[in-house]
């Protein structure tokens, strides 16, 4: 066979796995148009293409810090987050679908953050034990009463979505987690869309894609948005851990294209109430901080006192109004695992709406009756820890071994408090460029939601992809990539 015809095949049979080709019909609308293109595709060009793509992105240091690993010479080691040449493609019908339930679902979620650091009325109404937010790792007492610029608390969210459901690529949408600390991952949606558009020019001539360059205007725009009442010209930093982090990439990223200054704890001090910043000309006064620093490390007044990450009295200054911090001290409480399962319930109670996008099935262990279905269906189910993230601290059940799942169900048993449990979701997949050709792998995707005066994001966002045959785990540190994100916008 000649390598067009094995290209061709591959990719047929692809798309038709991945759910771009449906058996009744030849293929998916808004996939025709590329999938037509891809046929066309010999292997030579895009194996050059995706060596070009890692060239650039090596030159330009787009990377990522690996904690734990270590290089031959005991040093951390920084990995490429690998990417892949196929987009994934929606339609602009069911954008418009996932951008209403996620401006509803974060605007509740702003409700509720609001709300237990004031009023509490939901948790007087019975709609969520109050213990689970009062003894909540991540809720801090000190916010209780503080009072933030336009009630606004998670200006910045990634919400973590799914396809699942059904066969052929048609099943719903489903929310995984909700990201409203310090979430990243926007400069590789914003240098994935680049990369494509300089390997594959031709292809932005054929399809009308909603454009996703102008995301540093608006988040600038939310920033400056939420600065302090007493701000008249607002100064807005970005503050990050400094370079060992593993996101710094993102943090000078966005500081350069928003074209404001990055600052790491030591630029900064406060002064009779207000924070200012070391510069060269003296000091200059600070009025919205973009932290990219967890809430343990802002203050070492507060916080951790052996924390050198932060700034000491910077809380002083925020709860006088001083200072605007985005994201909000203490939103962690409101994307912990063991408060998801009450979002929908958020929505019908502060907005008096029915939820527009769905919740996973969740179990939570520390309920006596389903930690017993946990423990005895662990091969089934996906379970995570509360607190984790990044893809550590969780069992996929149907891709353990036996000796894993019996030593996971004893770490449960010991904390149960600390896990909830998912079913397996049959994840939608997306056709990906892999060694072996074009194969179809699992995808999620983190759309960024920013909240100012209003809700809004870019079309698009942040598409995950698990590049390992099977596997559901899509997260950069265990070996995930990603991909351009297309809405088309007709």
């Amino acid at each position: 066979m000649h390598p067009f015809d094995e290209m061709y095949e591959s990719v047929a049979q692809s798309l038709v796995q991945s759910g771009v080709y449906d058996p009744g019909h030849p293929v998916r609308p808004h996939y025709r148009d590329y999938a037509n293109w891809l046929s066309r595709q010999s292997p030579e060009l895009m194996n050059s293409r995706r060596e070009e793509a890692e060239v650039i992105f090596r030159r330009v240091g787009i990377t990522f810090a690996v904690y734990g690993a270590k290089d031959e010479d005991g040093a951390g080691t920084e990995r490429l987050i690998p990417f892949d040449l196929i987009p994934r493609i929606i339609p602009a019908s069911e954008w418009a679908t996932l951008e209403r339930g996620m401006v509803q679902r974060v605007t509740a979620l702003n409700r509720f953050l609001h709300d237990v650091y004031h009023d509490q009325e939901i948790l007087k109404a019975g709609v969520i034990p109050t213990e689970q937010v009062m003894n909540n790792a991540q809720y801090r007492a000190i916010m209780q009463g503080v009072a933030v610029p336009n009630q606004i608390y998670s200006h910045i969210a990634g919400i973590d979505i799914v396809r699942a459901g059904a066969e052929g690529g048609k099943g719903e949408y489903y929310v995984l987690e909700d990201n409203l600390r310090v979430p990243s991952g926007v400069s590789y949606m914003l240098e994935d869309r680049k990369m494509m558009m300089r390997l594959f020019p031709n292809l932005f001539a054929s399809h009308r894609v909603a454009p996703v360059a102008h995301y540093p205007d608006l988040l600038l725009e939310t920033l400056r948005e939420s600065s302090p009442a007493t701000a008249g010209d607002p100064t807005v930093v970005v503050l990050t851990p400094g370079m060992y982090n593993s996101a710094y990439f993102e943090h000078a990223f966005l500081a350069q294209q928003m074209g404001v200054e990055l600052v790491e704890g030591q630029d900064l001090f406060v002064k009779d109430g207000f924070v200012f910043m070391r510069t060269t000309r003296g000091p200059k006064r600070v009025d919205v901080i973009y932290r990219r620093v967890d809430d343990d490390f802002l203050d070492s007044e507060v916080f951790r006192p052996n924390s050198t990450l932060g700034c000491p009295g910077l809380m002083q200054a925020y709860r006088k109004g001083h200072v605007a911090i985005c994201n909000s001290v203490g939103t962690g409480v409101a994307d912990d695992k063991s408060i998801y399962p009450y979002v929908p319930k958020m929505i019908e109670f502060y907005l008096g709406e029915t939820p527009i996008l769905h919740n996973v099935p969740t179990y939570m262990c520390r309920d006596r009756s389903e930690l017993s279905y946990v423990m005895a269906n662990l091969k089934d189910l996906v379970v995570k820890e509360v607190h984790g993230a990044g893809g550590y601290g969780m069992l996929v059940g149907p891709a353990s071994t036996a000796a894993e799942i019996e030593d996971f169900g004893k770490a449960i048993l010991a904390n149960p408090e600390g896990y909830i449990a998912q079913p397996t979701l049959s994840l939608s997949s997306c056709p990906t460029y892999v060694e072996s050709g074009v194969a179809p792998r699992h995808i999620d995707l983190r759309p960024f939601v920013l909240s100012g005066k209003q809700v809004q994001m870019v079309p698009g966002g942040l598409t995950r992809v698990a590049l390992k045959a099977g596997s559901l785990v899509v997260n950069s540190s265990q070996g995930g990539g990603t991909k351009d994100t297309w809405v088309l916008e007709d």
